[in-house]
Order: C-alpha cells, then structure tokens, then sequence
C-alpha cells in the first residue's frame, strides 16, 4: 500500500538555498531528528528528487488518487524532446504540402504561411511581393489592420483557421469511479464482501446469507461513489481555473482603431502591437517598432534574446517581448504554428503539491503506521480469540467447537475478522489529510476569484498566510493608476494645464516630442463615442495634455519620421527617440522622464519668447523647488527636454541605426509636469488591517523620495519607520542593510534590483516576503519571493508568468484578501485534522481494547466504513470549506515551520477521544446492566447504541472543531450553508441506517429512550470541549524541538520593535 515509484532521471541540479536541508524539517514522530526528513519541500523551485523523496517515503493507499494534482517530473524532459522533433517533422509536412500546390501565387495557403515562418529566411518574402504584397494577399492594411466586421474575420479565420489547438478532453466521471477502487484496501474489502456472500449463502441459505457480504459491498460502493463525486467537482473547479489563466488579452489595430481582444480571437491579417513582456500571440512578420528583442528560449531552448526588425521580421508564437516594441502582421495561428503543436501534443501540467500537503501526508503516514500495528494486532487477537472459544462466530453462529464447527462456518467468521481488520486500516490510514488541502485550496481558488486574485501556483494560497512582509508598488496597485496633469512649468513660468498661450514653435517641439516619443495612439472618434488615448497611464496622461493644448495626433506624427528610439529604462529613468523633420531633414533628439535626471544634463532652457538662455544655478535651484513643490503634493513629475544634432553625428546605414546610442545631452529644457494618481479607496485601511495582523508594508517605488513620502503618509504606510532612496540602500554593506531594513517603510528612486535586493535581505532575516510587480524587470523579484503577487490589468506577461498569484484588479486591498485566505486555508486543516485524528484515535482504541480484553468489536466492517465516510471525504467538505472571517487579521502570521498540531489541539483532540473511549467501552462491557437492557436483542440493542452514540459524537464534535480556541461554537455557524447542509445530511442518513438499513448495517431500531440516551452522549461533547479550552497549555509544543527567529513588527505606539516567533524544527506535529 506504499506507493513506489521511479526516481527522476534527469539531471542533478545544484541545490538552491530553499531546497537545502533545513533544521526545521518536518518529521513524523518525536524521536525522528534526521535533517534530511522526506516531508519537507520548499514552497517555490523545487528539485525533482525532493518531490520524488516524499512520494516514495509517503504511506498510501491509492496512489492514482492521492498523487493525482502533483507535478509531473517527467513533463519537461518531455517538451524538450518534442520541441526537439517538431521543427523537423512540421516543416516537412509544410514542404510537401507547398509542393502539391506550388503553383498558386494569386492567393496564398497556410501551409505556404507556416513554411515562410518556419524557413526563416527573409529572401522568400520575395515571392509574395514582400511584406506589403503579403498583406495585400491576406487582405489587410499595414497601416489599420483587418477591417473591424465580425463576418470578415469569421471569413478569415475559416480561411486560415482560429487561434486554438486542441486539448485533451476532461476526464469522465466514470474515470474517477474506476480511480477510486484503485484503492488495494477496498478491493480487499470487496474480495472479502464476494467470499463472505458465498460462504453465508452456503451456510443459512439465500434468504439469510446475503446480507453480510452485500452490506460490505454496498458500503464500499457509497465510499467509492462519495469520493468520486468530490474528485470530479475538485477537477471541473481547476479545469475552469486554468481557462482563465489561459486568457490573455493582446493589442490589435482594427479598422485604423486599436482594441484588446483574447488571444484566441486573434486572426490572420491582424496587426499585433507588441509591448516589453507581451506574449507573442501568433506567427508573424515584423511591421514596424524599435529595439525589438524576442526571447525565443520557449520555441529554440537559447534562452539569448533575438533582435527582430526588418532584416529579420520573423516572429514565433508564444515567444516573450524582453525589450522595445513594434507591430506584427499575424501570417499563422493555432495549429499552423509550432507554439500550436507543441501545446496539442503536450498535456498541460496542472498538478503541484504544496509544502502543507507533503507534511500532511507525513502525519497520515505516521498515524498510518500506528493503524496497520493495530488492525494486524486486532486480527491476531480476534483470530486466536475465536479458535479458543471465547469469540462468536460470524451472523451470531457461536462459538468454535473443534469438530463440530462446519468449515463453512469457520470460513466465513476468519472472512469476518480479516474484514473487520482491512477496515481497520481503511480507517486508520488518514488519506483525507492531504486530500483536503486539494479540497480547500480549490474550494478557496474558486472564492478568491470573486475576490480578484486567479492563483497561478497552488502552494502560493497557503504560503500567503505565513507572509510576514508585502513589497508592494505604488503606481496602479496603492494609487487607481488614472494619471492626471495637474501642474505644468513650460518655456521658463509655471502655467495652467490647459493655458494655450505658448507660440508655436514651443507648442511644435513639445507635440513632437509627446507624439515621437510615446508607444500610446489616439482613436479617433467614431459616431457618438468619445476620443480614446491607448496606452500606459503615464503616456495617456502627457498625450491627454497635449490634446488639451491643441494637438493634432496624425498631423504632428506625420511631420518627421522615428530614427531610434531607447525605451524607458527602470535605471536611467527617463526614454529617449530621434527624429528627422521631413520638411528639412534636420534630426532632433527629445528626452522625458524624471525631472532630476533630464535637470542633470540640460544647460540651456526655453523660454516663452522662443529665446534659449543659459541654465544657470539660480535657475536650476528655482526648478528644483518647483520640483519639490510638485512632489509634495504627491505629484509625479516628468520632464521635457531635447537638442538637435548635425547631420555628422547621425548615423547613416539601418544596421548602425540600430545600434546608435542616442547622445544625453546637453539639451533644453522644455517643460516640467506634475501627474496626480490618487490613492485607491480603501487602500489606507487595507494597510492598517496588514499591520494589524503583523505584516509589514514597505512601498517600493520609483517616484522620487518626496513624492513617494506624501504617497506612503496618504497610505498609512509612513507612520513609522523611515522612507529612503534605492541608491543609498544599494551602496549599504550586507550587514548594514539587514540593520536598516527593519525599519524602512518606503524605498523611493528604487530600480527592480533594488526590489529584488530587498527580497534577499529580507528573506536572510527570516521574513516571508510577498512581492508585487507589474513590469518585465520585476520578474526576479517575483521568482525570488516567497509569494509573487502580479497585476492583471498593467501586468505584462512575463509578469504574470514568473508570478504566483496575479491581482486582477490591481488593487492592494485584494492583496490583503489573498492574505486572509492564507490564513483560512491553514485554520481550515487544522480544524480538520483535529476532527479527523480525533475519530482515529477513538475507533481505533475502541476497536483495539474491546477486542483484547473482551474478544469482539463493537464496530463492525460496515459500520466503520461509514465512520470512515463521515471523518474523510464528507468531514474534509465541512470544514476545510469554512470562508474565511476577519478576525483572522487580528492575529500574527502563522509561520512556515509552526507545527500542524499545536498544543490547544492536542488538548482538545484527546480530551474527547478519551470520553468517547471512556463511555463506549463502558457500553461495551456494562452497557445492558446499566440500561437494564433485557430480551434475546439486548446485545444488539447495546451495539446498535455503541455506533450510534459514536456516530452523533463525531457530529457533534465536528461542530467543536470549528472553533479550537473560542468558546462560543456556533458563532458563524449558520452562515456557513455548506456545513449545515453536509451535518444536517449526516445525521439523517444516519437515522435511516439505524431505523432502516437493520440488516445492512447490522443495528436494530431503536426506541425513543434510546435516542435521547445517544443524543445525551453526543452532545456531552459540546459542554466537555467547552470546559476543555479553559484548561491552560503551555506555550512550548509538546511535539518537537524549537528555534526562534527574530521578526520586525510594530508596537502599539508605532514605533518599530523586534517580535520573536518559535518555529519548529520538527515542523510536522
């Protein structure tokens, strides 16, 4: 029954820090101490072999079933294999299909599309008449895109097909029924159920001897039918979870207006814009752009990014934008692309264990272990019992007689006892421990939906309630991302935003330089609808301005043609283009970005005669001030600047064109702005919520110190501790930044290495560092945190990609939700476990004193399969679907490390266990005395009573797992539907088992007297838990040995302290 499977066979890789071998690992009993512990794997960039370790250390029963949503180890060696083969095979496919129609050159097939991207050879554009014959060919326009009517791209796309690939189709249910009886102990259970049938039929006739070996049967067909269910929904919940992180949204130009529309309503003929981090949505052929660069490493496997421009147009589907811009025309999608062939053929890798499920299935192999000892010990036990005489046979035969005893009856009471002990174990080995992490995190990955947060990465919901730290972003996550100019300094004198009263020529440069120098485009207004501005917020908000002052989109962009453009750099913080003035040739380089760096290399200044002065140091001091005033205001400011070149210093040829670094200076300052973007309702209490659950805020922002201050102080986040530039932070020694991090708040001026150093850091003093990040360069930092939190809407692909949780509306106050649900899915086990182990160790004391001491059993095969039915799947339902409240942020983050079985669990789990072992095997021994019980059914009334108090113990009991701590039990408990509805249920299947199925589950009705009796026992439970949790636990586990690691928080006045958390170097129990 222990799963063994194939060790990995790829290669060793160098174990990272959190693979390494950790003094608080995770183990199964109190005197395991081995640091190289199986149940113990690191939350992100785990190496095979650790995955495999656990999987053949853990104790299971169906290995189908239990390993179902694990990674699939041997998936990359696999695409690496295919993508290997595919190039080959595809083009060879291509070629032939060219040659049956080579003729043909009026139009042009897909076949001949696919083969043009697959040679890559920039000479066979030639015979379609290059790129602009190409696209007369598809039936587009360079310039706007495929005409924007649903029937002509309906036309298109059954010409050239849609942008999808076939996937595998879901599992039946009838898959997961099968899946379930792959289960060795039921099978067993069934062998005994058809052994028993035939042997009772033989000794009291069909109309007796059936009901034995059918009730077993029956009973294993519920527990199968049960499981199956649960599996199946569990598996439709990821099916649709993976569809939405299957949905990105693409740019296209469309009758001359550009739009978002889903990947998979991509056509051929298309324009594409591509931005850095995009996903390259199809094949295709580069139009225009500057400073392209494609990373290939996804198709090719060279993870060195390709340079994609006129010489080299060539684009592959599913390749990542790493750097620059530019517009595709869509020549291949779907299945014509190698990206579509590949995803048809690979199955998508939807499973992953998380670090909690491995240290579950770590306790259900411990107490596994106890539940085999015991079932092998019970059988022993009742086997000698029997053939000694002091045990009935089966369906009340007597006793063994030797000699007088027929074999049949012999055969069917060992079938009985060998029942009794395979159920034992169906019992004692826990499987819906880590079941029910899959059951609440998908219970939990459907709910955080409707809060705004689509989980990338499983393991990231329950690492997100251990997070200590959030580095978040200011733009678009604490801020609603909607820039606004509110301020403006223009040719030497602060102006109104909106003042036109600039000459011409000011107004010419600046147009220019806002038209020239931005990604973003105008739509123009169609019938009653409004202009639109496409593009990031920052350039919305300049070319909203510049609208404001009389700009004329296409008239401005039509009066010089880009030479070169330098993207936005995180580090340079500002984005430079050279033009050419068509009307005299002259070439002009504009600079905008932060007011600082463009300060720095400007010498010269306009003013509003048109006249250039000299940037004195007087001047330069009043700039700066209004500067200053302008960040103080938390206004983020931009600055203009520009100089013109001879034409000596430009280069001539494309190839140097390309390569040109555009001279920084000295230029003339045109124009300095202010840009508000408020600060998102909610987000100040969002804030103070965090650090009333113990997680810090830090702001990491690259606005300027002033700026980024008057942000942080709206947010809440500036209360204390203290606000610093990414500059002085990065010149720090180590040991002087794990001494200042403590107390930094807000990191202004910061680069994404900057984020990415403060990961580190932080990571070093022991936090758990939760991360937001919207751009290509906050990849590292994503994969470097604990949790990577990307934006949705702002976030770029790679983004999201290297993320494990993407924010869908950009707003921090779902962060903390995210954080909330953490914190649920951790107390939701808990509660589980308690529940669970609590029924283990009473059925299995039961079971096991009953039997030595007395020769019987009080619970029967079917009767326990039912117990088991109750305390697994139903029982995982219940509780590990309780939503989460917010008195969960009322309270510290549960560390990483913390044992899953605290003190106040052990505490509760065995004050009711030994009062239902108490009253049960008091049952079991004076049960007829004391409920003066009398008549041939006497025995089977007090048996009957035994499993019914038993069960309603376990129903009643379920409620107190709701609360471990908290007095008042019910508190929430009607709101909780799904709860209500799974006990209500319980309970009155359980009536119908005592007053109905008499046969099936071996019981006899009961009166009403007997009821109350059971229900008196039952709910004896509720008082006892009450008096149980005012019994004081000591605050050392009682399981394990203890370190502790220093943590940052706050105090009650706000000042910054230090708080010590105890984690556990045994982390299981």
């Amino acid at each position: 029954m222990v799963s063994q499977h194939e060790p990995y066979a790829g290669s060793k890789r160098a174990e990272s820090p959190s693979s390494s071998k950790d003094p608080s690992c995770f183990s199964c009993s109190p005197s395991c101490q081995d640091e190289s512990n199986s149940f113990d794997i690191p939350s992100k960039n785990r190496d095979p072999e650790v995955l495999q370790r656990w999987r053949n250390a853990a104790l299971v029963r169906n290995p189908t079933r239990q390993f179902r949503y694990v990674e699939n180890l041997e998936r990359e060696r696999h695409l690496q294999r295919f993508r290997a083969s595919v190039h080959a095979v595809v083009a060879v496919i291509r070629f032939i299909e060219i040659l049956k129609d080579g003729s043909r050159r009026s139009t042009v097939t897909p076949e001949e599309l696919s083969f043009l991207i697959q040679q890559r050879n920039p000479h066979s554009l030639r015979a379609f008449g290059r790129i602009h014959g190409l696209a007369s060919l598809l039936g587009t326009s360079l310039q706007e895109g495929l005409e924007d009517d649903d029937v002509r791209i309906q036309e298109q796309r059954e010409r050239f097909g849609s942008n999808t690939y076939p996937r595998p189709p879901p599992k039946a249910f009838i898959s997961f029924v099968f899946d379930a009886f792959k289960d060795p102990t039921l099978v067993i259970l069934m062998i005994c159920a058809a052994l028993a049938l035939g042997s009772d039929i033989k000794s009291h006739g069909i109309k007796e001897g059936w009901y034995s070996g059918v009730s077993i049967a029956f009973a294993v067909m519920l527990v199968v039918l049960v499981t199956s269910v649960s599996d199946y929904r569990q598996s439709l919940q990821f099916k649709k979870l993976n569809e939405e992180k299957r949905c990105i949204l693409v740019d296209v130009e469309r009758g001359g207006a550009r739009k978002k529309i889903s990947i998979y309503e991509v056509a051929v003929g298309d324009i594409v814009v591509l931005n850095i981090g995009n996903q390259v949505p199809a094949d295709g052929l580069f139009v225009e752009g500057y400073a392209l660069l494609i990373d290939e490493s996804t198709m090719t496997g060279e993870s060195r990014p390709v340079s994609v421009n006129h010489r080299q147009p060539f684009l592959l589907s599913g390749c990542k934008v790493t750097d620059g811009f530019g517009k595709m025309l869509v020549t291949g999608v779907g299945m014509q692309t190698e990206w579509g062939h590949l995803m048809a053929n690979i199955a998508e890798d939807i499973g992953e264990e998380t670090p909690l499920q491995v240290r579950l299935n770590g306790v259900a192999t411990f107490v596994g272990q106890i539940g085999l000892s015991v079932a092998a010990l019970v059988f022993v036990v009742l086997f000698i019992f029997y053939f000694t005489g002091h045990k009935e046979g089966s369906n009340g035969s007597g006793k063994f007689k030797s000699g007088h005893t027929s074999a049949s009856l012999v055969f069917s009471s060992i079938i009985d006892i060998f029942a009794i002990a395979v159920t034992i174990v169906v019992v004692a080995v826990p499987e819906g421990l880590p079941l029910a992490v899959t059951l609440s995190l998908a219970f939990a990955m459907k709910k955080m939906m409707a809060d705004k947060a689509l989980v990338r990465r499983l393991s990231a919901c329950e690492t997100m309630g251990c997070a200590t730290v959030i580095c978040t972003d200011k733009t678009g996550t604490l801020t609603m991302n909607e820039m606004t100019v509110l301020r403006t300094w223009v040719a030497g004198k602060v102006r109104a935003v909106e003042d036109r009263s600039l000459s011409s020529d000011i107004l010419s440069l600046l147009f220019e330089s806002i038209v020239q120098g931005t990604s973003a485009t105008v739509n123009a207004p169609i019938q009653s609808e409004e202009m639109k501005v496409m593009g990031s917020p920052t350039e919305k908000a300049i070319l909203m301005w510049g609208l404001k002052l009389g700009l004329r989109y296409d008239m401005v962009k039509s009066h010089s043609e880009v030479l070169r453009v330098e993207p936005f750099n995180s580090t340079k913080k500002r984005s430079g283009v050279a033009v050419r003035i068509k009307a005299n040739g002259h070439v002009r380089v504009h600079w905008k970005g932060a007011p600082e760096f463009i300060l720095r290399e400007s010498d010269m200044i306009m003013c509003s005669d048109n006249s250039i002065e000299l940037l004195t140091n007087c001047r330069r001091q009043e700039l700066l001030q209004v500067i200053e005033g302008m960040c103080a205001s938390s206004l983020r400011c931009v600055a203009f600047g520009y100089l013109d070149l001879d034409d000596v210093n430009v280069p001539k040829t494309e190839e140097q064109l390309e390569v040109w670094k555009l001279p920084e200076g000295p230029l003339t300052l045109i124009a300095i702005i202010g840009m508000k973007d408020p600060c998102r309702p909610g987000v100040p209490e969002a804030v103070r919520r965090c650090q009333a659950a113990g997680v810090r805020v830090i702001m990491v922002t690259g606005d300027n110190l002033a700026t980024a201050k008057a942000i942080a102080t709206e947010c809440n986040i500036l209360e204390s501790g203290i606000a610093l530039e990414g500059v002085t932070f990065r010149e720090y020694s180590d040991e002087r930044r794990q001494e200042v991090l403590p107390r930094i708040t807000v990191l202004a001026r910061s680069t994404p290495s900057d984020k990415l150093l403060i990961v580190h850091t932080l990571k070093k003093l022991g936090e758990v560092v939760a991360v937001t990040g919207d751009g290509t360069n906050d990849a590292p930092a994503l994969r470097a945190a604990d949790i990577g939190l990307s934006m949705g809407i702002e976030g770029t692909e790679v983004a999201k990609e290297s993320s494990d949780i993407i924010i869908l509306d950009d707003n921090f106050a779902s962060v903390v939700k995210v954080v909330r649900w953490g914190r649920s899915i951790y107390l939701n086990i808990q509660k589980f476990i308690q529940f669970q182990l609590t029924v283990n160790v009473a059925a299995l004391s039961i079971n096991f004193l009953a039997a030595v001491s007395g020769g019987d059993v009080p619970l029967t095969a079917v009767q326990l399969l039912w117990v088991n039915l109750i305390m697994d799947t139903l029982g995982a339902l219940a509780l590990a679907t309780e939503p989460p409240t917010d008195d969960l942020l009322l309270t510290p983050p549960v560390g990483q490390k913390e044992p899953l079985i605290s003190n106040v669990m052990i505490r509760n789990l065995f004050i009711q266990a030994i009062y239902q072992i108490i009253t049960l095997l008091i049952l079991q021994f004076k049960g007829k005395e004391i409920l003066k019980l009398k008549g041939s059914k006497a025995t089977q009334i007090n048996a009957t009573i035994i499993f019914n108090s038993f069960v309603l113990c376990q129903l009643f009991n379920e409620v107190n797992a709701r609360k471990l701590e908290e007095l008042n039990i019910i508190k929430g408990l009607f709101r909780n539907k799904l709860f209500i509805m799974i006990v209500s249920s319980t309970a009155v299947l359980q009536v119908i088992i005592v007053e109905f199925l008499n046969k099936f589950a071996s019981t006899v009705k009961l009166s009403w007297q007997h009821w109350l009796i059971c229900l008196m026992i039952g709910s004896l439970s509720w008082p006892i838990a009450l008096v149980g949790k005012l019994i004081p636990v000591p605050k050392r586990p009682l399981w394990g040995s203890w370190h502790r690691r220093r943590e940052p928080s706050f105090s009650e006045n706000g000042s910054f302290i230090t708080r010590e958390y105890s984690h556990s170097e045994n982390g299981s129990l």
